[in-house]
């Protein structure tokens, strides 16, 4: 069993946790407890970080999560030779850092005059930022550990980290890349992670029909998924092979790919096509909630369009095919949503949404506070 710690947007996360996985359940509001014999956090783009569960505590307080650790740790550890890097972070607790570092220094006392040495990573919170986690490579070799715990709904659990987000590499394959284009906007790497995730396939052909600079097309690839991509904007095809080129030679990608130009409305496209992930059409951008009757009109014209590929990709694709979509819905300044009207008609379009266990689609929402324009994660088969 692992524990997970969610991302920014924890609906989304535990979704993507639970198209992959299957056996996915909400530990905390922040965490979700994941039964698999293996977990691969450089996979997620929705987890943070990700830790095998060591021990299980039925309920209590810091104190006796602490006291199990000491009593665990001074116990293995006494025969280690050499030194231990040691993390421990903690989420749902309400305690001080100095009473998180406490723990550390005794269990430092306890390895004295053992064969082990141990050095502390400082906390600055109560929980090691991921940045910290990545940075010192803790849960990536048997000597580097963090410690994850999590006060939970029903009990605590201590688990050793296996790693944290590669924030380094996410951030080099959204800034490296030599073809990107601010006015189409700026889908995040991991946010297309997450799309390819929630499609629920396993090494398929992976349709983009709005593929812009490619990046889902990217972490398709990097995921040995094959990738085809389609846009009506030969610039935006242009840039996609550039990026995808670069993508084989940076990163040693071997998975096959295919690009052409082509109207979402109307293209034929070419099989096989195992599954469809794509931010669709968003419209404008907006920096302030648009009038009524600009909202009117974007919206109807970004409906249109999404309506009409929705309608084209059914006559393509067979029953059961997945598709996940990223449309726009629109936040007013009382912080609610505008959806777009095909949502409630998706039946009659020829598909229907998936139902997950742990989220309903209506919390599939990724945006930031300072965003009018968000995308709403559609997760749809074809009926």
């Amino acid at each position: 069993m692992y524990v997970t710690i969610l991302g920014r947007q924890p609906a989304i996360s535990i979704a993507e946790l639970e198209r992959v996985y299957g056996d996915v359940r909400w530990f905390s509001d922040i965490s979700a407890l994941v039964e698999t014999d293996s977990l691969d956090v450089q996979r997620l783009g929705g987890t943070q970080k990700a830790g095998r569960v060591i021990k299980k505590i039925p309920a209590g307080d810091w104190r006796k999560a602490s006291l199990q650790i000491v009593q665990h740790y001074a116990r293995s550890w006494a025969g280690y030779e050499g030194k231990i890097t040691l993390g421990i972070s903690a989420y749902g607790f309400d305690v001080s850092t100095r009473d998180i570092q406490k723990t550390g220094l005794i269990l430092k006392t306890k390895l004295k005059g053992t064969t082990a040495s141990l050095r502390l990573i400082p906390n600055q919170e109560t929980a090691l930022s991921t940045a910290t986690s990545h940075h010192n490579k803790l849960g990536l070799s048997d000597n580097k550990i963090e410690l994850i715990v999590v006060r939970g709904q029903n009990g605590i659990v201590i688990a050793e980290s296996t790693g944290a987000q590669n924030i380094t590499a996410l951030a080099a394959r959204d800034q490296g890349r030599p073809k990107r284009d601010a006015f189409v906007g700026m889908l995040p790497p991991k946010l297309a992670q997450i799309m390819v995730n929630l499609a629920g396939i396993e090494h398929g052909r992976i349709l983009d029909p709005f593929c812009g600079t490619g990046v889902i097309l990217q972490e398709a690839l990097l995921m040995q998924h094959k990738a085809y991509g389609t846009d009506l904007s030969e610039k935006m095809v242009r840039f996609s092979r550039d990026n995808l080129k670069w993508l084989e030679e940076s990163h040693h990608v071997k998975a096959g790919w295919d690009l052409a130009e082509g109207d979402a409305m109307d293209t034929k496209w070419k099989a096989p096509i195992d599954a469809v992930v794509s931010e669709a059409y968003l419209g404008q951008p907006f920096s302030a909630p648009p009038s009524p009757a600009k909202l009117t009109e974007v919206r109807g014209n970004c409906n249109h369009i999404i309506s009409e590929f929705l309608k084209n990709l059914g006559t393509q694709i067979k029953s059961g095919t997945p598709i996940v979509l990223a449309v726009p819905a629109w936040k007013d300044t009382y912080e609610n949503f505008t959806h777009l009207p095909l949502i409630s008609q998706l039946d009659t379009l020829g598909y229907k949404q998936v139902e997950l266990i742990n989220v309903r689609p209506d919390q599939l929402l990724y945006f930031r506070p300072d965003q009018v324009v968000a995308r709403e994660l559609l997760v749809l088969t074809k009926i």
